[in-house]
């Protein structure tokens, strides 16, 4: 099967899907303590590992099922795995690099059993599940010590290592889609995007991929200092499912970003937006009410095919936004654009 076989596009034609919320901010709901982290697998484990959101898949899949089931009643479409940190880079941070196909395979397990319970009850609305490969917490274009521009604290090479190993665990536990999110450095997903097509190769299996970037502030460019059409252009050639924004900004401020990726992106768009910007707390304020009555207005001009929530958002959140993107029709991407497109910190069309 290609992905372009693949049922979710003939759904992706119909309407607008609905991606599910945070992950991170439905666990600290839940005010976990440091044996909730250990569980009996890691109780005498040399370091602490409170703050390690991944591993609960294994010391507390009660809470990660929980939270996969109240964004399906919700009317979530499409479930992320609780995968973010699923790589060797980020659980190193934890002494865990070599638990982390353990790590990834019970993530992918939780997620799938979710969401095979739902499309079982109501199979005219089939659930997927999308294996997130997150940024990692290294960059590979830019330098982590302001005295030595050309000082790298992870390479290439190492990336892609990282995010083959990552991609197999993801597809052995069964996943529908690969989701490359958060990017914040555009070399860091073109290794995961190597990776991913290298594996793809390897095994024979092919699934959707979906890319979403991240713009870090109003100037309307990444990390890494690309524009959003240098971006586009970095990225085009992985032909994936979707192309789209998540994190950083709340949708007021991203709505011109995800405006200007529908004009041009050839591919479906998606956005998942915080629940707007974080307060003097850390706390984010943007109601449900006023979040779907934003994320509406994009569905009414056209702008998206799947959205969803990042930070600070909640089931309230996805289900308010559910309920009012339903009465839209799905954005209808552009015919291909066949000139050549480069692409530096700003893009080049030819």
């Amino acid at each position: 099967m290609t992905t372009f076989e693949h049922p979710i596009y003939a759904l992706l034609r119909e309407r607008i899907l609905i991606l599910d919320g945070a992950m991170g901010t439905m666990i600290q709901r839940h005010r976990l303590a440091e044996n909730d982290y250990r569980g009996r697998q890691f109780q005498h484990w040399p370091r602490d590992l409170k703050g390690n959101n991944d591993l609960l898949s294994i010391t507390r899949p009660d809470v990660i099922t929980a939270i996969h089931t109240a964004y399906l009643d919700v009317g979530a479409d499409i479930i992320e795995t609780n995968t973010f940190n699923g790589n060797r880079l980020s659980q190193a941070d934890y002494g865990l690099e070599h638990h982390t196909v353990e790590i990834v395979t019970a993530a992918a397990k939780l997620a799938r059993a979710a969401a095979d319970a739902y499309t079982a009850r109501t199979p005219d609305q089939p659930r997927f599940v999308a294996g997130v490969l997150g940024p990692t917490g290294k960059t590979a274009s830019i330098s982590p010590d302001v005295n030595d521009p050309g000082a790298r604290n992870v390479h290439f090479d190492e990336l892609v290592a990282v995010y083959e190993e990552s991609t197999h665990a993801l597809l052995d536990a069964g996943v529908d889609l690969l989701l490359i999110e958060t990017i914040f450095d555009t070399l860091n997903a073109k290794a995961a995007i190597f990776a991913v097509e290298h594996v793809f190769a390897l095994t024979n299996q092919q699934v959707p991929l979906m890319l979403s970037g991240t713009i870090t502030d109003a100037s309307g460019r990444t990390l890494s200092g690309q524009t959003l059409e240098a971006f586009y252009n970095s990225i085009r050639h992985a032909r994936p499912l979707s192309i789209g924004l998540n994190c950083a900004l709340g949708p007021a401020a991203l709505r011109p970003h995800v405006e200007e990726l529908s004009r041009l992106s050839e591919f479906f768009t998606s956005a998942h937006p915080n629940a707007g910007l974080p307060n003097e707390l850390g706390e984010y304020d943007l109601t449900p009410r006023d979040m779907a009555a934003q994320i509406g207005e994009w569905a009414e001009s056209g702008f998206v095919n799947i959205v969803g929530g990042c930070c600070g958002s909640t089931p309230d959140h996805i289900r308010a936004i559910a309920l009012t993107v339903a009465g839209y029709p799905p954005r209808r991407p552009p015919p291909p654009d066949h000139r050549l497109r480069l692409a530096g910190l700003e893009a080049f069309n030819v």
